[in-house]
């Protein structure tokens, strides 16, 4: 039998104890130097190369570690840095952009203060600026826009792009990685984006251009650092092409053929890496170009593996992602041998075994769990377990497989057995209320228009009513009580009166700013998923199952592993003493069923429609309950909506079909009196915006700030039914907006929409601010919408009047 190659196409960066966040959060406060920083990623990566290598992996990925996002890291590298974020420019606030100056390198006008010169050259800091706007180092200024990694819960930094650019290597991290991986003995393989994938996720910053067009400008920077990898050892590169798997335009796919010709080297072996799909249509463009191998999902798209082998050239090398890399579950061993089949036969040494993508969206290391019980334990797998499990498939397709392997093999056989039968899993119950639901289900009592007026005759809101999301600043003393409490250091009763302390500040605060509609702050939740999911029945919990969601934001996904249903209410108890605290509206906050389904590790032995469903019927009964206790207004958030979305257009309806029903089917149990509200952030919604009307919640919130405001434009071709708010800032930077910048957003919004139907809110929720910070923003948003009020005067008063009479 033929040697099988095994590889990674990438490992969490994170470390299974979160040190890079940590490290990261220390130097951005200033309590440890750059130094400092680097070092402890080097130990990490260090760490991370050690662990696959003992696995038994031949390869080991190198260019999947990153100070905040891979894709920042590879425009720092291709010298794609906007100029606001340039160490040496004077900005102009936070509303600064590449118009306002330039530098020769871009190849428009040079200005005095944009001096010629080597000015794309990028430091740590300059990534950071790009991320949040601001550095230890540099002015502040606005961030990149950012917004969600395919269909995953990862955000990445969205390139900028504007006509006649130029790129230029201007930062080595990859080149400096592979290099020292490569110094320690490991067989490592660099990891970039490709060429047409990273334009595709970028945008035009400039009217009457593609970006398609700056293919040819961007070629060379990608051909000097292909060279430059070669020279430091790199025998291999993957580069990832995950848009073949997408509706891709004509012209994208004609382009593939020309960049892939031009990137040929004799230096150097390219492994094509696609995922998160099948090739379907693109399967000719993949399996023609001139690279030495391609990396098909086997997990998401199975259907494919065997017309991709017949259509291969017999000289590349065919790399199959046979374990999930991006659920949880164990991975049957023997249905993934079966599946494989003749292959290893027919492929012999071009036969690679991989996860499906990067392991980045899985935690670390299982064997830190101590907590899960030994049954469900031994249903998972995670980062670390992952890759023996791809070294366990290789050594099982040998003659005689070694030890580990058939043991391995064993314990997938009970695993996958155990699972099967468990009775913790199927709930008859859960199923006889699913079977009991009707159409009139999923109906709010009345139409929208009729719903607004007696909430408006009930609440009595001011034109343009201000509020935020939910989440207030998690401080260290609401986080040590929580702790505390886990921990059994506190009584019950302490930790609520603490928790009450905390909500009666935040009311305080929302009443002192002069907020027309108040949130109790969410002091008591640990995260907005994580939070419900362990209140529900069907959810299971980790203790550093931490994965990164961006930036040094990580998230601990519950695991849904049997029927959900509700045993008791989850929020009405802190609902209720809010609202108890203020004579003005105080919303209930739920997270959503499609968001509670995509943020968590979800089932994999029955339809994800299905799962949605139990969980809608959950929040049914919390949202019904939350009326009852007197709460006038709530929200139900569905940032993970857009997200879900199959990334085949031909896919589209099915889904939106059941996951617009999943949500109504939530929220439609209550009197047209009640307001429901949802939020939905950091996403491209103008293509689903007739789904998002279709949810029908009588008010919207949106992400519309880092995005200057583009979301707004699908307002100008749909008639949106409902009320709406334009989030007036970015809360994931540190920058307190101007009352002027957020005016000007407003003063757009109202351009596309009726004034009388704008709310003025942030773009999301302020979990992760310190209050100095927040209380200053929200002044300045509450200070906007006072100005506009007046601004707008009698006539839209008068407009909003009859709307509500």
């Amino acid at each position: 039998m033929t040697q099988i190659t095994t590889h990674s196409l990438g490992f969490p960066r994170i470390g299974a104890g979160r040190e890079l966040k940590k490290a990261v959060e220390a130097y951005w406060a200033g309590d440890i130097d750059r130094a400092q920083l680097q070092a402890e990623g080097q130990r990490l990566r260090r760490a991370h190369w050690e662990l696959q290598a003992a696995a038994g992996l031949d390869v080991i990925p190198t260019g999947d570690f990153a100070w905040y996002d891979q894709v920042l890291a590879l425009s720092a590298t291709l010298g794609n840095v906007p100029v606001r974020h340039r160490l040496g420019y004077e900005n102009q606030g936070e509303t600064a952009t590449d118009t306002d100056h330039q530098c020769t390198h871009t190849g428009l006008e040079e200005t005095p203060e944009a001096p010629d010169g080597p000015c794309t050259q990028a430091d740590l800091d300059t990534l950071f600026r790009m991320a949040r706007g601001r550095a230890p180092s540099g002015e502040a200024t606005s961030a990149c826009e950012m917004t969600k990694w395919f269909d995953t819960n990862y955000h990445y930094l969205v390139p900028e792009f504007h006509p006649e650019q130029h790129f230029e290597l201007s930062y080595t991290q990859i080149i400096d990685e592979t290099r020292e991986a490569i110094a320690q003995g490991y067989r490592a393989k660099p990891v970039i984006l490709g060429p047409l994938s990273y334009l595709w996720l970028g945008k035009e910053k400039a009217p009457d251009f593609d970006r398609l067009d700056l293919l040819e400008n961007l070629l060379p920077a990608y051909q000097t650092l292909l060279a430059q990898l070669a020279e430091v050892g790199a025998e291999w590169v993957q580069i990832d092409e995950p848009i073949l798997v997408l509706d891709l335009p004509q012209a994208w796919r004609q382009a593939f053929e020309r960049a892939y010709h031009q990137l040929q080297t004799p230096t150097l072996k390219l492994l094509l890496a696609t995922y998160f799909g099948a090739l379907e249509d693109n399967l000719s463009t993949a399996v023609q170009l001139p690279v030495a191998g391609l990396h098909i999902d086997a997990v998401r798209a199975p259907e494919q593996l065997l017309s991709v082998v017949d259509r291969l050239p017999t000289h590349k090398v065919l790399s199959i992602g046979l374990v999930d890399g991006r659920n949880i579950w164990r991975n049957d061993l023997r249905a993934s041998l079966e599946q494989l089949g003749d292959l290893p036969e027919r492929l012999g040494e071009r036969l690679w075994l991989a996860p499906s993508c990067s392991l980045l969206h899985v935690p670390v290391d299982l064997e830190r769990e101590q907590k899960l019980d030994a049954e469900l334990k031994s249903w998972l797998a995670f980062a670390r377990q992952k890759v023996t499990e791809v070294v366990a498939l290789a050594q099982l397709l040998t003659p005689e497989p070694d030890e580990r392997a058939r043991e391995a093999l064993e314990q997938s056989d009970r695993a996958q057995a155990s699972r099967q039968q468990s009775e913790r899993i199927h709930n008859p119950r859960v199923r006889a209320r699913l079977e009991a639901v009707t159409r009139e289900d999923s109906q709010r009592q009345s139409p929208f228009v009729e719903r607004i007026r007696r909430q408006q005759s009930l609440l009595q809101l001011p034109l343009l009513p201000t509020t935020t999301i939910g989440s207030f600043p998690q401080t260290r003393d609401i986080r040590q009580t929580r702790r505390a409490f886990k921990l059994g250091q506190i009584s019950e009763v302490e930790y609520q009166n603490r928790m009450r302390g905390e909500i009666a500040d935040a009311i305080a605060r929302q009443e002192q700013l002069g907020l027309d509609v108040l949130v109790h702050g969410e002091a008591e939740r640990n995260d907005m998923v994580e939070y419900f999911g362990e209140q529900l029945d069907g959810y299971a919990f980790t203790q550093f199952g931490w994965v990164q969601s961006y930036g040094s934001r990580c998230v601990k996904p519950p695991i849904i592993y049997g029927d959900v249903q509700r045993p008791r209410a989850m929020t009405v108890q802190w609902a209720r003493y809010a609202q108890s605290l203020s004579n003005k509206p105080v919303k209930g906050m739920l997270t959503g069923p499609i968001t509670m389904l995509f943020w968590s590790f979800e089932r994999n032995d029955q339809p994800m429609a299905e799962t949605a469903r139990q969980i809608a019927l959950a929040l049914r009964d919390e949202v019904k309950d939350l009326e009852a206790a007197g709460i006038q207004i709530i929200q139900v958030d569905e940032p993970a909506l857009r997200e879900g979305l199959p990334l085949r257009q031909s896919r589209w309806q099915g889904y939106l079909d059941w996951a617009v029903e999943a949500f109504r089917l939530s929220v439609s149990g209550v009197n047209d009196e009640t307001q429901i509200h949802t939020h939905m952030c950091y996403s491209e919604f103008n293509d689903i915006i007739g789904a998002i009307a279709a949810l029908d919640a009588d008010v919207i919130t949106i992400e519309t700030s880092r995005s200057q405001g583009e979301l707004l434009q699908v307002f100008e071709d749909f008639d949106y039914p409902n009320d709406i708010g334009p989030g007036v800032y970015d809360i994931h930077s540190p920058n307190v907006p101007s009352v002027e910048a957020m005016v000007t957003l407003l003063e757009r919004a109202a351009q596309h929409l009726p004034v009388e139907r704008i709310w003025v809110n942030p773009d999301c929720g302020l979990k992760t601010r310190g209050w100095p910070e927040t209380e200053a923003a929200l002044a300045n948003m509450v200070a906007a919408a006072q100005q506009l009020r007046q601004a707008y005067g009698k006539t839209a008063a008068e407009r909003a009047k009859q709307r509500r009479a």
